[in-house]
């Protein structure tokens, strides 16, 4: 399954409409957002224990990507354009930076 299939996918568990309401696009963004303060706090586990629950830092990353492709077809944009400009902008910061 490649990450548009998934959120096709993902999308129809979340029952994302065409034109979802302001309350669905925030349930979605709240979730999104819960789940990416759970993936922080295994790092913060990892900073003051010392070891990183992986399993459950990998079941939290899951759980993002999730979230975030549900917002991706909530909103209309394919997940993997999304990811080809992510990687666009970042490489022109990099050339931009190593430049200066």
């Amino acid at each position: 399954m490649d990450i548009d299939e998934f959120a096709a996918w993902a999308a129809t568990i979340a029952k994302v409409e065409e034109h979802p309401t302001n309350e669905r696009l925030s349930y979605l963004g709240l979730g999104l957002a819960a789940e990416a303060g759970e993936v922080a706090d295994h790092i913060k586990k990892l900073l003051r224990d010392g070891w990183l629950d992986q399993a459950g830092l990998v079941d939290e990353l899951g759980d993002t990507i999730y979230y975030w492709a549900c917002l991706c077809a909530a909103t209309g944009q394919k997940p993997s354009d999304l990811l080809a400009k992510s990687a666009a902008r970042i490489n022109r910061r990099l050339r931009e930076a190593a430049s200066r």
